[in-house]
């Protein structure tokens, strides 16, 4: 038997809507993996709640985890290796939630200060 698809309640997005408002201007690539039934889905969620607060946000885009990573949600820093606070503010909220993210570091990319990428991988 599948599990259900993964979705953000109105509730979670309202919560998360109010996490984020405290950091304005942020950039974030939405991305998800094509191999995942639900995936298109739980991203758009995610890219609604980012485009409420006025976030520049792209995707969603298919595309794979850097180096060949499964995760069913990922935080993807740039070469610095540190997430920005607004991607540790989502992460932590979406623990609250029961919602486990996971964090790599994209070498090679060309990383803006601030901005993220929020993969969601298979469930």
């Amino acid at each position: 038997m599948q599990p259900p698809p993964r979705k953000l309640t109105t509730h979670q997005q309202a919560v998360l809507i109010q996490v984020l408002l405290t950091f304005p201007e942020q950039q974030v690539e939405v991305c998800f993996s094509p191999s995942a039934g639900d995936a298109l889905a739980y991203a758009q969620d995610f890219l609604a709640v980012f485009q409420a607060i006025g976030w520049k946000a792209t995707g969603p885009e298919s595309a794979d985890l850097p180096g060949g990573q499964t995760a069913s949600l990922a935080l993807v820093a740039g070469e610095e290796g540190s997430l920005p606070a607004s991607a540790e503010a989502l992460r932590d909220a979406l623990r609250v939630y029961g919602i486990e993210v996971e964090t790599f570091c994209a070498s090679g990319s060309n990383s803006v200060s601030g901005k993220f990428v929020l993969a969601v991988g298979s469930q």
